[in-house]
């Protein structure tokens, strides 16, 4: 018995299942980025992640044009 076979239960029912049903959207690629446990508090889903990252792009384009402006 192999490992994956170890993994699946009796209760698990693909009779309906369609083979290949999110095949093309996967090869297209994914964005899924996991969380560490102390960050998923500040960050409880992707609404607060994808604020989170506006804000420092902002910051950083700031930080470049003040850093390029300098003598």
């Amino acid at each position: 018995m192999t490992r994956q076979d170890q993994e699946m239960l009796d209760e698990y029912d693909f009779s309906r299942g369609i083979r290949g049903k999110y095949a093309q959207r996967y090869r297209q690629g994914t964005n899924l980025v996991k969380l560490d446990e102390d960050l998923r508090k500040y960050f409880p889903d992707d609404k607060a992640v994808n604020d989170a990252l506006r804000s420092l792009v902002t910051i950083l384009h700031q930080h470049v044009k003040i850093t390029l402006s300098r003598p």
